[in-house]
């Protein structure tokens, strides 16, 4: 073909034949059109032809021989094409079914690694929630024995405020007055170590709830892979929820390892075990702190009341002996008050006696001349008025010992009915008022938080 061709376009045109081509030869031959222009008397008359020169035989036959040749080299080709499409379609359909087998195995060994870690996640998750439910059980026992705490105080308060109401000698740091002082200060640090104790259990509450938190994302993204795992495995070619996703044959950036992923859960549910023994370990303390405070307050509590029974009694005591006291002070002084009347009597007896004396003394001055004289009767009768001078001086003297004894047992009567006036308010404010009031002290059990 090529040595026709180029035979052909060897050929030469004249030149004064200008040769149109038309665009639609092939490559046996070509179609030239030629024209002759207008010369002497052949004007308007044109020429229109083929080529003249023809292919030989040779060339005809080296054609024919040629598309024969082309067209077995092209049978072949297809044959063998064929064979190795059928191998390679054979071929590639095995590959493919073995691969698709091996992936759905690898994806059923792959949900059920999930379903292990699930159900780990699941397990530990039902554990920290039942721990944090008992903790926070435990934190509503701390508060409610905190609450409980606050009648106490205001019972121990209120003790401390009535006894100061006492009077005179009764307002004594007494052993009753040191043990509401102690049990104050008892009472203030049970309070400060409950809420201590609450603020630690509100941290751990906070940190199972964290852990539970990571377990629960990490088992919803398990759920998640697992849905899209399972229906993976389950999707088969001749389902027609499958699509061409260009770009899905590759590896994102950022991909877990089977190792790391593995250890990530693993990481989690440890991490979470540790929250949930620290919670345990946590629970114990509170349930021995618990304990501890209210036994503490429970021992200060009747140590009180064992001082105040003692004090109440010795108060009893001191007041029946200060009012036998009044008493007897009462009747010596009616004795007294008798005593000082017949004193006074006895003194104004001697007034009488005097005045004879001295009238008599008078009577006798006014004897003449020598009849006034210094006689016996004389110095009987000075001595009589100084005797009675006596007597009476002496008289005084023990009605004012009398009225000083009497005024003392006065002011002692005085001074013992205000010190048992006291004592009834000393009695009154103990008893009455401060052992009637701790009558309501919580119990033990209120105290630990039970309602």
């Amino acid at each position: 073909m090529k040595m026709a061709t180029a035979t052909l376009q060897s050929r030469e045109i004249p030149p004064e034949r200008p040769v149109f081509e038309t665009g639609c030869g092939s490559r046996n031959a070509e179609m030239e059109i030629t024209y002759t222009g207008n010369t002497g008397n052949d004007m308007g008359i044109s020429t229109m032809g083929f080529r003249a020169s023809k292919y030989n035989p040779q060339e005809w036959a080296e054609s024919n021989y040629a598309k024969y040749y082309t067209s077995f080299v092209d049978r072949d080709n297809a044959e063998r094409i064929r064979h190795e499409s059928k191998r390679c379609v054979n071929e590639t359909e095995t590959t493919t079914n073995k691969t698709q087998a091996e992936v759905t195995k690898k994806l059923g060994e792959r949900i059920q690694d999930i379903n292990f870690w699930k159900f780990e996640l699941e397990r530990e998750i039902g554990d920290v929630i039942s721990e944090t439910d008992l903790l926070l059980a435990q934190k509503k026992r701390l508060e409610n024995a905190l609450r409980a705490t606050e009648i106490p105080l205001h019972i121990s308060t209120d003790n401390l405020n009535c006894r100061q109401r006492r009077q005179g000698v009764d307002l004594v740091q007494d052993d009753v007055e040191l043990g509401l002082l102690k049990e104050v200060e008892i009472i203030n640090n049970c309070q400060d170590l409950l809420k201590k104790t609450i603020d630690q259990a509100d941290k751990q509450i906070k940190l199972n709830r964290e852990a539970k938190q990571n377990l629960e994302m990490d088992w919803s993204d398990k759920k998640e892979a697992l849905e899209i795992d399972t229906a993976s495995g389950a999707l088969k070619n001749e389902h027609t929820n499958k699509q061409f996703y260009s770009g899905a044959a590759k590896f994102e950036e950022i991909q877990s390892t089977p190792e790391s992923w593995a250890q990530f859960t693993h990481d989690n549910i440890v991490r979470a075990e540790h929250e949930r023994m620290a919670s345990i370990q946590l629970r114990q303390l509170i349930d021995n702190i618990l304990e501890d405070t209210s036994r503490d307050m429970r021992e200060q509590c009747d140590t009180v009341d064992v001082n105040f029974t003692k004090r109440i009694e010795e108060m009893e005591d001191a007041k029946t002996k200060m009012e036998e006291n009044l008493q007897k002070i009462c009747d010596e002084i009616t004795q007294m008050e008798k005593n000082i009347d017949v004193l006074r009597k006895a003194i104004r007896d001697k007034e009488n006696p005097m005045k004879v004396s001295q009238t008599r003394l008078e009577n006798r001055t006014y004897r003449p001349n020598v009849e006034l004289c210094r006689d016996p009767v004389q110095y009987k009768l000075v001595g009589e008025v100084n005797e009675i001078c006596q007597s009476i001086d002496a008289l005084t003297e023990k009605l004012n010992h009398a009225e000083n004894s009497r005024k003392s047992l006065q002011d002692n009567r005085m001074a013992l009915e205000k010190e048992i006036s006291c004592k009834k308010n000393s009695l009154f404010i103990d008893r009455d008022k401060c052992v009637s009031v701790r009558t309501r002290y919580p119990t033990t059990m209120k105290l630990q938080g039970y309602q």
